[in-house]
């Protein structure tokens, strides 16, 4: 408790409350510890230092450009970010510092910090390159070139928000953009909401955007421009209202709908107020479940500050997953999540200004957003609107449905009563595919077929279908064709006659020859037909009881001749006693051991010395009486 009295700890960072950034700008008349950011590294001087311990660590912006989402990533100090720290305890007077990595690391780090070019949102400056007539930058001694991805992700907003033509050309509404001063995609909800909720609160919520640290803590967007409003912390608030009057100012027309006075919504506009790329949007005649927003009257602040969020950033348009959850679906397809203790947990819609996803982590976090309604939404997010027929294979089955998107966002859907035959059995295609053949009945008719066409395959050569899972999967439209054509549901495909649709596979010629080279019965000596079993290709199995070989003196061959058949012998009671495919050699040197440790336990059934001359029988001897 001492030690707390005598020492004041102050944290320091820029999304402070002007207030609190005071209190450690302030002299003390105690000993003070000052927690700071990169803030501290501007030209502001904290009176009293005399120390400066430094981690060695710094948060910089990287730019996530598949997402258009911020990321902080710690990385290690450059020379120069440390040097310049350490002035921090020499401001006033001398003082030390204390760096927590070894004389030889910090040889080894970078001399300078990387540049922001390389890593920044480039959108507002492949604008101003464009203003200038030259688009990629081409000719401009540039100290450090604009990394291309970035470049491009920059082009690709800038021509979706109208600003450049097809050819990278600045078009007027770009021009128009270019002259509020702001971020484009801000301009443009600017230049596009003002209409529909008037000029000062778009100027005022935009205003917020563009200097989301007035906003102070707490991630509630509308909840932060109402304190601005109110003059809660009167630092930020002077500056806030400096950029709402330069935004007013910079708008080309004021609207018909201002009132002149902050927090006033003029008349509503209809549905197609909102434009992009200076067209007027309209929604589709097909559009499914459509919320039009005619005749909704003045808007909310939370929804005009919806549809302002929306307009900047239409792909941070978020739905929740759960009702009553934090978790939310963006419309770019980024799953977000508010964070723990959040006020606006349970709003079914979200229109997110901030957020920002660490490398790695499966979820972006939402650091401002102001809630919504799905009709605002759809609004704002016009471009992103689209209605789709899919017919496809989903969890088990086909699904055929119509379906309305907000870009990821499922909106509405129904199912489709009569889908294109075409589609279906492309989807079952698809289905047979990712789950596999296990989705048709195999029959024992159809899987010993299969067994015949791998042995002949392997006997004979690649004349023969390959009949592999991979090789059957990828040409089940020629052998399943007319099956895929009629079905319309997995449960079509296990009513399949499979071993019809198999013989498809072969040529007349071929299938012609398939009980020649493969046969599924053998006749043995006792006049029994008996079942070849080509479970391995390479060795058909034939399992005959020993007494109906008798009068062979080779195993039989299939193949063309070129396999032997390899024998299971079976004693009178189905055992097996021998197994081989040389069957001359076991009638020599296997027999004898079998006959003698058999006869006695079978007297009913022959056991000739010499089998290759006996008369073969599928019957015992009958009982004497």
């Amino acid at each position: 408790a001492d030690l707390r009295d005598a020492v004041a700890v102050l944290p320091l960072h820029g999304r402070q409350r002007g207030a609190d950034q005071d209190a450690a700008l302030r002299p003390a008349d105690r000993r003070r510890v000052v927690l700071a950011t990169a803030v501290a590294e501007s030209s502001l001087t904290v009176p009293g230092v005399r120390v400066v311990v430094d981690a060695g660590l710094s948060r910089v912006a990287r730019m996530d450009l598949a997402r258009g989402l911020g990321a902080l990533v710690t990385v290690p100090v450059s020379r120069a970010a440390a040097t310049q720290r350490a002035g921090r305890a020499g401001r006033e007077a001398p003082g030390h510092v204390y760096r927590c990595w070894s004389a030889a690391t910090h040889e080894r780090l970078a001399a300078q910090p990387e540049p922001e070019i390389a890593t920044a949102d480039l959108t507002g400056f492949a604008l101003e390159l464009a203003a200038w007539g030259s688009p990629d930058g081409t000719g401009l001694a540039l100290p450090d070139p604009p990394p291309a991805a970035s470049m491009t992700v920059a082009r690709d907003t800038l021509t979706t928000l109208g600003a450049l033509d097809a050819d990278g050309r600045i078009t007027d509404r770009g021009r128009a953009i270019a002259a509020v001063g702001a971020h484009p995609r801000l301009a443009r909800a600017l230049l596009d909401g003002a209409g529909r909720v008037g000029v000062d609160r778009a100027a005022e919520v935009v205003a917020v955007l563009a200097e989301d640290t007035a906003a102070g803590p707490g991630d509630d967007l509308t909840a932060a421009w109402r304190r601005l409003r109110a003059g809660a912390d009167p630092g930020a608030t002077a500056r806030w209202r400096a950029e709402v009057r330069r935004l007013r100012a910079a708008l080309p027309d004021a609207p018909a709908a201002s009132t002149g006075r902050p927090g006033r919504a003029g008349p509503a506009h209809g549905p197609g107020a909102a434009t992009t790329g200076g067209a007027a949007r309209t929604r589709p005649s097909g559009d499914l479940g459509s919320a039009g927003d005619a005749g909704r009257g003045r808007l909310t602040d939370d929804l005009a500050a919806g549809l302002l969020v929306g307009l900047a950033h239409p792909e941070r348009l978020a739905r929740v997953r759960r009702p009553g959850g934090s978790a939310y679906l963006m419309s770019g397809g980024t799953a977000a999540e508010l964070a723990p203790g959040s006020g606006l947990v349970g709003a079914d819609w979200l229109a997110v200004a901030v957020a920002d996803r660490s490398p790695g982590a499966p979820t972006a976090r939402v650091r401002l957003a102001t809630p919504l309604d799905e009709a605002t939404a759809r609004e704002a997010g016009g471009p992103l609107l689209r209605t789709e027929r899919e017919v496809g294979w989903a969890g088990e089955d086909v699904v055929a449905r119509e379906v309305v998107r907000l870009g990821a966002i499922e909106l509405v859907e129904r199912p489709i009563t009569r889908p294109d035959p075409a589609e279906v059995a492309q989807a079952l295609l698809t289905g047979l595919r990712r789950t596999g053949l296990g989705l048709l009945t195999w029959t024992p008719a159809a899987r010993a077929l299969r067994e015949r066409l791998a042995f002949c395959r392997h006997a004979l050569g690649g004349d023969w279908p390959d009949v592999g899972d991979e090789a059957l999967l990828a040409d089940a439209p020629a052998w399943l064709g007319p099956e895929l054509a009629r079905a319309r549901r997995r449960a079509d495909l296990a009513r399949v006659d499979v071993a019809g649709a198999l013989r498809r596979l072969l040529p007349w010629a071929l299938a012609a020859r398939l009980d020649e080279v493969a046969p599924e019965r053998i006749t043995v000596p006792s006049g029994s037909r008996i079942r070849l079993d080509y479970a391995d290709p390479a060795a058909p199995v034939l399992a005959v009881k020993l007494q109906e070989t008798f009068g062979w003196r080779d195993a039989p061959r299939v193949g063309d001749g070129r396999v032997p058949v390899l024998l299971h012998l079976l004693s009178p009671a189905g055992r097996p006693v021998a197994v081989t495919a040389d069957l001359a050699s076991f009638w020599r040197t296997g027999y004898p051991q079998v006959r003698g440790e058999l006869r006695g336990r079978y007297p009913r059934h022959p056991w000739p010395e010499d089998p290759t001359t006996a008369s073969p029988t599928r019957h015992a001897a009958p009982r004497r009486r």
